[in-house]
């Protein structure tokens, strides 16, 4: 059984606020958002035009659902610096999960 790559992604609402989502299918995602699908997040409803601006591929899906939750607690200079290509997600979020970990 083969299982689809798994992305996180960011998108920039017009009025610059940045969403982070996870997805099989980032661009079938952005379109749902685009929409206001009933599928698409509703906090991007009324916020267009919405653009990717980043996307990432993650291993699987409960990785994808770990760094989404870890984007999303991230200060804005840490989304705009992966959308600018100055640093890694997977580096970024090892880094965190390291600095969890109890030093002993």
């Amino acid at each position: 059984m083969s299982s689809k790559p798994w992305f996180v992604y960011l998108i920039r609402c017009r009025n610059g606020t940045l969403y982070a989502g996870i997805s099989t299918d980032v661009q079938r995602r952005l379109s749902e958002h685009q929409e206001g699908a009933p599928k698409g997040a509703r906090y991007l409803r009324g916020k267009g035009p919405l653009s990717l601006v980043y996307q990432a591929h993650v291993e699987g899906r409960a990785e994808a659902t770990r760094v989404e939750i870890w984007l999303k607690k991230q200060p804005r200079k840490v989304k705009e610096s992966l959308i600018a290509n100055d640093s890694e997600i997977h580096a970024l979020f090892a880094k965190s999960q390291q600095d969890k970990q109890p030093k002993g």
